[in-house]
């Protein structure tokens, strides 16, 4: 599944991050998702759509981790919030391939394009940010069976912001 979507708000964007945090709970393990779009696309408010959405998230204070690498939200499932903007070129230490297979957690990485591709998890959702006269434009695309499913069953709540379904 490849799809298209257009949030005009930042209100949008977490509502999507809202979605997409019930059907990852929901999936056991859950599908990684990885982020990619430039510098203020809307990266770090989907994920606090996200956190916020699952319980103990009143113990959590979403930011972006650039300058830590990753934030631990003490969320369920708990979250963990890679940034990897900062290594480009490099490869994260291992706390990242941990999260990778702990099933218990829900790993959602940003700057993504900055991990040899090699290394990303085999089932994820990736997000691209597009460029956009207005609002966001992003591409949602399912790498692996999980993923192929889970976004399959959020087609009716995808179905407000898929771009093919925007009024001209």
């Amino acid at each position: 599944m490849n799809v298209t979507l257009h949030l005009k708000t930042a209100g949008d964007t977490l509502d999507l991050g809202r979605i997409l945090a019930q059907a990852l709970a929901r999936t056991t393990p859950s599908p990684s998702l990885l982020l990619q779009g430039g510098l203020g696309s809307g990266k770090t408010t989907l994920v606090r759509g996200l956190v916020e959405s699952l319980p103990g998230a009143d113990m959590a204070e979403v930011s972006s981790p650039s300058f830590n690498i990753f934030n631990l939200y003490p969320t369920t499932p708990q979250v963990a919030h890679f940034d990897l903007y900062r290594l480009e070129g490099m490869v994260p230490d291992d706390s990242l391939f941990e999260y990778l297979e702990d099933p218990a957690t829900l790993v959602v990485v940003e700057w993504i394009e900055y991990l040899d591709q090699d290394l990303w998890p085999g089932d994820a959702i990736l997000l691209r940010w597009l460029p956009a006269d207005s609002g966001r434009g992003l591409t949602l695309e399912c790498l692996g069976e999980t993923a192929q499913t889970m976004a399959e069953a959020l087609e009716g709540e995808l179905k407000p912001y898929r771009q093919d379904t925007q009024e001209p």
